[in-house]
C-alpha cells in the first residue's frame, strides 16, 4: 500500500512538473490520464491535435505508437500521448483518420517528398540566381527538351494548316453548290449535298444566303429530277429553308416553286416524297397571306381534295387538315387582332393581304365539310384532335351541313362517351384536365355551335 502511494506521488510531481514545461513552451495539447492496457502505472494522455508548430519536422503518423522528437511536429487530428514510463512524447492517427485510413493513402503518403519552408526557399533563391546569371541548360536537358516538345516554328505552320481548313458556312454553302451544279457529280453525290445543306439552311441567314448564291433554282431542278430520292431531298431542303423565313417564302414564290410542288402532287409518286412536298407546301404558306391567296388561286385546295380522298392510309389526311386548320387560325387571329387592339401600319397591311384569302367559302366549294369529318374515323387519338379542332375552325360555314350530317353527329357522340370513360379511369389524382378529358372539351364545343 505504501509503495503505490509513493508512486502515485512520483507521478503528480512528475504531471506538475510537465504541466509548467508545457505552459512555458506554449503547448497546445491537452495532458490525460490513461490506465496503461498492459496494467503498467498511468500515462499521460494528449488529445487529439489541434496546430502543428512553426518550421519543424513533420511526420506522418501510423496506426502504431511512434516517439516523437523535440524538434518534430505532427498534423492536426493525430492522437498525442506522453509515456510516463519513457518520458517520451508518442503519436499515431487520431479516431477519424483510423476510419477513413487506407493502405492506398499510406502509400501516396510514403511517395511524397516533404520539403521544409527553408529547403524550399533556397530552392526558389538558386532559380532566381541562373536566371540572373545567364546559366545555359546542360546538354542533357536540352536534348531531353528538343525530344518531347516540337520547335516553335514547325507548331507555327501547322497551325497555319489548320487555318486553311476551317470553313464558315458560306464557304461550305458555296462548294456544296459548285459541285451540285457539277455535270460529274452523281445522284449518290447529290444526296449527300443535299444532305449536308438541310443540315445548314435550319440558320435563318443561311437560308437568306442560299437564295443569294442561287441555290433556291439548284433546289428547283432538283424537284423536276425524274429519280424520286432527289424530289425528295429537294423538297425536304426547300421547307427547311422556307421555316419562318418570310425572305426565302418571298423568293420561293416569285421562283415559281408554289405550282412545281402542286404539280407534284397531282402526279403519281411515291407516299415518301408527297410527304416532304406536303411539308415544303405547308412552309411557304405559313404566315404568308400572299402565298395563300396564290395557293387557292392554283387550285391548291382541288389538288389537296384529291390527295385527301386518295390517301386510304391516313398518313396524308393528318397533314393535310392540320395545314388547313393552320390557315384558318391565322386569318382569325389577325382579324381578332384588328378588333381589340390598336393596329400600325404592318398590320393593317396584313389584315387587307388576308382579307383576299377567301379560304373558308373555297373549303365549303370543294366538299371540305364532308371530307374532315371523315378523319374522325382514325383510330389514333392525335388524327381525332386535329380533326376536331379543324371542324370547329371551319363551323362558321359548315354548320348547316354538320347538322344534316347524321354521320358526323353519330361519331360525336360516341366518341365523347368513348374518351368521357377514359378521362375519369386514367386520370392521375389531383389532376383536372388531362388530354382526353380536353378531347371531351373539343367534342362539348363542337357539338354546342352545331346546335
Amino acid at each position: 500500500m505504501g509503495f503505490r502511494s509513493h508512486a502515485a506521488l512520483l507521478a503528480l510531481l512528475f504531471l506538475l512538473h510537465c504541466c509548467g514545461s508545457a505552459l512555458s513552451l506554449k503547448s497546445d495539447y491537452a495532458l490525460t490520464v490513461v490506465e496503461n492496457p498492459d496494467g503498467e502505472e498511468g500515462e499521460v494522455e494528449e488529445e487529439e491535435a489541434t496546430a502543428d508548430e512553426g518550421y519543424l519536422e513533420v511526420v506522418q503518423p501510423t496506426e502504431e505508437w511512434q516517439t516523437l522528437r523535440p524538434d518534430q511536429a505532427v498534423p492536426a487530428g493525430s492522437h498525442v500521448r506522453l509515456n510516463l514510463q519513457t518520458g517520451q512524447r508518442e503519436v499515431r492517427l487520431g479516431e477519424e483518420q483510423l476510419k477513413y485510413w487506407t493502405q492506398e493513402h499510406r502509400r501516396g503518403e510514403d511517395l511524397q517528398a516533404s520539403f521544409s519552408p527553408e529547403e524550399l526557399k533556397q530552392a526558389i533563391k538558386n532559380i532566381k540566381e541562373d536566371l540572373s546569371a545567364g546559366r545555359p541548360p546542360d546538354a542533357g536537358q536540352q536534348d531531353y527538351v528538343a525530344s518531347e516538345y516540337r520547335p516553335l516554328d514547325e507548331l507555327k505552320r501547322d497551325m497555319a494548316q489548320l487555318d486553311l481548313l476551317v470553313e464558315t458556312d458560306v464557304q461550305i454553302m458555296k462548294r456544296l453548290l459548285e459541285q451540285l451544279n457539277s455535270s460529274s457529280c452523281t445522284t449518290e453525290q447529290r444526296l449527300s449535298l443535299l444532305l449536308e445543306l438541310e443540315y445548314l439552311v435550319h440558320q435563318v441567314d443561311n437560308a437568306q444566303t442560299l437564295c443569294s448564291m442561287g441555290g433556291l433554282q439548284l433546289i428547283l431542278q432538283g424537284l423536276n429530277s425524274s429519280d424520286f430520292r432527289l424530289q425528295e431531298s429537294s423538297a425536304f431542303v426547300l421547307g427547311s429553308a422556307l421555316a419562318s423565313n418570310p425572305l426565302v417564302q418571298v423568293k420561293a414564290v416569285e421562283s415559281g416553286a408554289l405550282q412545281m410542288l402542286l404539280t407534284i402532287l397531282v402526279t403519281t409518286q411515291p407516299l415518301l416524297v408527297k410527304k416532304k412536298v406536303l411539308f415544303a407546301v405547308a412552309a411557304i404558306l405559313r404566315h404568308f397571306p400572299y402565298a395563300q391567296h396564290h395557293f387557292l388561286s392554283h387550285g391548291g385546295l382541288q389538288v389537296l381534295s384529291e390527295l385527301f380522298r386518295a390517301d386510304g392510309g391516313g398518313v396524308l389526311r393528318t397533314r393535310i387538315v392540320t395545314m388547313l386548320y393552320d390557315m384558318i387560325s391565322e386569318k382569325e387571329m389577325i382579324s381578332q387582332a384588328g378588333v381589340d387592339g390598336l393596329l400600325d401600319t404592318s398590320h393593317e397591311e396584313r389584315v387587307h393581304q388576308y382579307s383576299k384569302v377567301s379560304l373558308q367559302e373555297e373549303l365549303l366549294e370543294m366538299g371540305w365539310c364532308g371530307l374532315v369529318p371523315q378523319l374522325l374515323d382514325s383510330t389514333e387519338h392525335d388524327d381525332r384532335e386535329k380533326a376536331l379542332r379543324a371542324l370547329l375552325s371551319m363551323v362558321p360555314v359548315c354548320s348547316g351541313q354538320y347538322r344534316s350530317d347524321s354521320s358526323l353527329l353519330g361519331s360525336l357522340l360516341s366518341l365523347r362517351d368513348q374518351y368521357q370513360e377514359i378521362s375519369q379511369t386514367e386520370m392521375s389524382p389531383g389532376e383536372d384536365n388531362d388530354y382526353f378529358a380536353e378531347i371531351v372539351e373539343l367534342i362539348d364545343a363542337l357539338q354546342v355551335k352545331i346546335k
